[in-house]
């Protein structure tokens, strides 16, 4: 019995060190885990970072060069030489007119669905923003085109809204549907109307999925690339299409292409590490919520 005893005391000694043991593990190999997938994701950025301050020699060589003299000519270039600032201008108007537009239309939108259950109409919504982009393409191109609205800043704001809206109602859904209806029925007997109770009680106490919804909206309006590459011109240009001046028949400006592409980025991802507790308020708060 004594040998028993003694045999089980040593178990459940044992047995914490063990639980420690397993727990670091466990611990390192999260880490590595994280590590491989932020090298994965990272890696991209690194190499374009990497591409715009090399020479066109450099970025041409069968044989990856890692170690040069970085410049800034390709910047230089970017800049100065094919109008980037404007094209950058461009981009800024049509992502803030489309995310304003959309959140114009799209936050009373999601207000209906939310409070008077319109599920038909939310997956028409859905639908819409699930479908090939290029199915839209050729019907646009058509009716801008006999609308002499090629190469304007509204055909441009009209067909990024099929990008945005669907993206602000469906996490604005969420939101609205956990304000208490107590608070809008006492708005309406102190004399509210249903557009102010909407304006001054239930869109703040939305702000956070609100200010979410309008950050991804813009951003997705940022990238757009292609109704932007059919129905933008001379005077609209975004800088997505604007990368395209970098690739000829004959040859690509590596530099440039990798300069350009960091000129586009590098916004969004100060825009992001600026107002990221934002959008993960925003989001977090509406998963829950849903």
């Amino acid at each position: 019995m004594s040998a028993v005893g003694t045999g089980a005391r040593r178990r459940s000694q044992a047995t914490p060190a063990g639980d420690r043991r397993r727990r670091r593990i466990r611990t390192l190999l999260i880490y590595l885990l994280m590590a491989v997938v932020l090298v994965i994701m990272l890696f991209p950025f690194y190499w374009m970072i990497l591409t715009s301050l090399r020479s066109q020699v450099d970025n041409t060589s069968p044989v990856p060069v890692w170690f040069f003299r970085p410049t800034l000519e390709n910047y230089l270039n970017v800049i100065r030489q094919n109008n980037f600032l404007a094209y950058t201008w461009h981009s800024l108007i049509i992502a803030t007119l489309a995310t304003g537009l959309g959140l114009v239309l799209g936050l009373p939108a999601a207000y209906s669905i939310a409070r008077y259950k319109q599920n038909g109409l939310a997956f028409a919504i859905l639908m819409a923003r699930l479908t090939p982009y290029i199915t839209y393409l050729v019907p646009w191109y058509m009716a801008f085109r006999a609308l002499h609205l090629i190469d304007t800043y509204v055909a441009l704001t009209a067909t990024h809204l099929i990008v945005g809206m669907p993206l602000i109602i469906w996490i604005m859904i969420s939101f609205f549907e956990e304000v208490p209806r107590d608070l809008e029925e006492a708005a309406y007997v102190d004399g509210a109307s249903r557009f102010g109770t909407f304006t001054r009680i239930v869109l703040p106490l939305s702000t956070p999925g609100i200010v979410a919804a309008s950050i991804l909206s813009f951003i997705f309006s940022w990238n757009q690339f292609l109704f932007s590459l059919v129905l933008s011109g001379p005077n609209t240009k975004p800088v997505p299409v604007a990368v395209f001046n970098f690739i000829s028949y004959g040859q690509i400006n590596f530099g440039g292409l990798g300069a350009a592409a960091v000129l586009i980025t590098l916004p969004v991802v100060l825009l992001t590490l600026v107002i990221q507790r934002y959008i993960v308020t925003g989001l977090t708060m509406g998963a829950v919520k849903g």
